[in-house]
């Protein structure tokens, strides 16, 4: 069982969604704690069968955002899945469609790795046995399936960190074409390879699978390589939004990230590099 060829009738959800394939939208983003305000008056639309990547400085609100769009933070904010206010989706047909993977997972329960992931089927409903071969599945495909059988406890921060991708992955097994991956930070504790294969996961799932895919990322040229459409961050603002060649630019990151840089073109591939001036 491979997951990127995964199909299952089960599906919770049939509906056709039109909206020039927007998967998710929101409106009048505000959020504040205490009196500093975090977000301020963002508009945001992702559509399905991009990478949308959130850039920005320490604090600019990319965490924050990500949160609100997946529901963990209440706002007063209008926001809508596939066509369907948020407040209309029962929560468990909602967690096969959509998938979030946070910066940081707290589980000290000794758990098997295997067992971690298993946890993502829950919302699905299937047997035991259809269970175990979807995870190993997501483990093969995360890099992690030679750590079925370690204590979770006993993993390094970058184990851990794959083994609730492939958590995620198995939890969105049956979303169909209607699938959204957000992924806050998913690449801070990975070494080289395995930043790029994360990364190489969700852009095939964007291409192959039309999964509307938003990730908060720091390494400028990481969101530059692999990214459909890229959003800055500032004090909670939104500065820049539009595809890599448009949004990475020497002027902005300045006044962004108060750091000169040279752009430079990948000779290959023709993405943006940013590099020290």
């Amino acid at each position: 069982m491979t997951y990127l060829n995964a199909q299952h009738s089960r599906s919770p959800m049939n509906t056709a969604y039109t909206s020039n394939n927007v998967a998710i939208s929101a409106r009048g983003i505000r959020v504040s704690f205490g009196h500093r305000r975090i977000l301020d008056d963002i508009n945001l639309d992702i559509k399905s069968g991009q990478v949308t990547s959130l850039l920005g400085p320490n604090g600019a609100g990319k965490s924050t955002l990500l949160k609100l769009l997946s529901g963990e933070i209440e706002s007063d904010a209008h926001v809508s899945y596939f066509d369907i206010d948020r407040e209309e989706w029962e929560p468990q047909q909602l967690a096969r469609h959509l998938g979030f993977l946070p910066q940081h997972s707290t589980l000290s329960f000794p758990f098997l790795a295997c067992e971690v992931v298993e946890l993502g089927a829950i919302p699905l409903e299937l047997p035991n046995r259809e269970t175990k071969e979807l995870a190993l599945a997501s483990m093969e495909q995360a890099d992690v399936a030679h750590l079925a059988q370690r204590p979770y406890p006993s993993l390094s921060g970058g184990e851990k960190q794959r083994v609730h991708l492939a958590r995620v992955l198995t939890q969105l097994y049956l979303a169909g074409d209607k699938k959204i991956l957000m992924l806050d930070e998913p690449t801070s504790a990975l070494d080289l390879a395995h930043q790029h294969n994360t990364l190489s996961i969700a852009r095939a799932l964007a291409d192959d699978h039309n999964t509307a895919v938003i990730v908060v990322l720091h390494d400028l040229n990481l969101a530059s390589q692999y990214s459909d459409r890229i959003a800055i961050l500032s004090e909670g603002k939104l500065v820049a939004d539009g595809t890599p060649k448009m949004a990475i630019n020497s002027d902005l990151i300045e006044k962004v990230y108060g750091y000169k840089t040279l752009i430079s073109e990948h000779p290959e591939r023709g993405f943006p590099m940013v590099l020290p001036k």
